[in-house]
C-alpha cells in the first residue's frame, strides 16, 4: 500500500451550515504527504502537503443502518486517502450522526441538497493547476450512497469527475426491498409476517411513516430512494467499482458486471475489482477490510493504465 509509511494528517470535524435546513456535521481529512514523494524527516511525524491535493474526494454514505457499521472502515479508508495526498470530506446527511434532524425527517430531496452542499464547499477549496485544471474530483459512494452521487454531476461541471464505487447499489428499489425484510423479519418472530411488506406500502402511500429497526422511514424518503438509480453518464471519466467476498477467488457478481459493461459502453475507463474480506455494513461486529482500501488506493493513485487491468480478485 503505497501511503503505508506516511502519517496520515490530523482530520478536523466541523458544522456545514444549511441555514433553515441546520447544520451537517462533516469531518475534514487534509491532504498529506504522499509517501513516494515525502522525505525521511517529514515522513517521520504527520505532515500536511503544501502542495495542491491529487484530487479531492467525497464520502457518499450508505442507508441507515449500515453507515454506523461502515464508520471505522470509512475512517480508515479516508486517513489512508488523505495520506495518498487526496483531500477528503465526510458527512453525516439530514437526520443522521450528529447532523441536525431526526432520520423521520429526511427525504431523498433533502440528502441530494446535502451532497451537493458538501461538494460545492469542497470544490470551493480547490485551486486550477498550472494547466487551468481543477485536480479531479471522486465521488466515494458506498452501497446505496452511489445512488447519490448523479446529484452532484452538474455541481462539479468544471472538472474532472470520477466515481470510487464500494458494493455500490444501481437500483434504490432493492435498498428499500432489503429494510424493509429487517421488520418483516422482526415480525416473524412475534408471528404477524403475513402482509407485513403491503402493509408497509399501504402505510406510506397513505403519507404516514413507518417504524423499521428504529429507523422512522418517511414517505418522502422512501418513495425517492426506491426511484433512485445510478446510470452510466460520460460526464464520468473514471469508475472504480469495488466489491468484497469472503472467498479469495471471487468474481463479479453477474449484475455487476453488466452494469460494468454499461459504464464501458458509455466510454467510462472502468476499474473492476473484488477484494476478500467481509461485508463490513452488515456484519454484527465491527469489522475491518483492508484490501478494499488497498484496491481503492491503487485505483485512486494510477495513471494511464486505470482501465487497463483486468477484472481481478485482489488477495494480497
Amino acid at each position: 500500500m503505497a501511503a503505508a509509511t506516511t502519517p496520515p494528517p490530523s482530520s478536523t470535524p466541523f458544522f456545514l451550515d444549511d441555514g433553515v435546513g441546520g447544520q451537517r456535521l462533516c469531518v475534514h481529512y487534509p491532504a498529506g504527504v504522499p509517501a513516494a514523494s515525502a522525505t525521511s524527516a517529514a515522513a517521520s511525524t504527520a505532515a500536511v502537503s503544501t502542495a495542491p491535493p491529487r484530487g479531492q474526494i467525497l464520502l457518499l454514505p450508505p442507508f441507515a443502518e449500515e453507515m454506523n457499521k461502515s464508520r471505522r472502515m470509512t475512517a480508515l479508508a479516508a486517513r489512508a486517502f488523505a495520506a495518498a495526498g487526496f483531500e477528503v470530506l465526510t458527512m453525516d446527511l439530514l437526520g443522521c450522526g450528529d447532523s441536525s434532524g431526526d432520520f423521520g425527517d429526511a427525504s431523498w430531496a433533502r440528502w441530494q441538497d446535502d451532497v451537493r452542499l458538501a461538494a460545492d464547499w469542497l470544490d470551493a477549496r480547490a485551486l486550477p493547476g498550472p494547466d487551468g485544471v481543477k485536480a479531479p474530483f471522486w465521488l466515494w459512494g458506498l452501497r446505496a450512497g452511489a445512488l447519490l452521487a448523479p446529484a452532484a454531476f452538474e455541481t462539479l461541471n468544471d472538472r474532472p469527475l470520477h466515481l470510487l464505487l464500494w458494493q455500490p447499489m444501481t437500483a434504490g428499489k432493492l435498498q428499500l426491498q432489503q429494510f424493509m425484510r429487517l421488520r418483516v423479519a422482526a415480525d416473524l418472530i412475534g408471528g404477524q409476517a403475513k402482509g407485513a411488506v403491503q402493509a408497509m406500502r399501504d402505510q406510506l402511500a397513505r403519507g404516514e411513516a413507518v417504524e423499521i429497526a428504529g429507523y422512522l422511514l418517511a414517505p418522502a424518503l422512501a418513495e425517492g430512494l426506491e426511484s433512485a438509480q445510478l446510470k452510466p453518464s460520460a460526464r464520468v471519466r473514471r469508475v472504480a467499482w469495488l466489491e468484497l467476498s469472503p472467498r479469495e477467488d471471487a468474481t463479479l457478481t453477474p449484475a455487476a458486471s453488466m452494469a460494468v459493461d454499461a459504464w464501458t459502453a458509455q466510454g467510462v475507463d472502468v476499474r473492476a475489482a473484488v477484494s476478500q474480506g467481509p461485508s463490513f455494513w452488515a456484519a454484527t461486529e465491527i469489522e475491518e477490510a483492508p484490501r478494499l482500501i488497498e484496491a481503492s488506493l491503487a485505483a485512486l493513485t494510477a495513471g494511464a493504465d486505470f482501465a487497463t487491468r483486468p477484472v481481478e480478485a485482489v488477495t494480497a
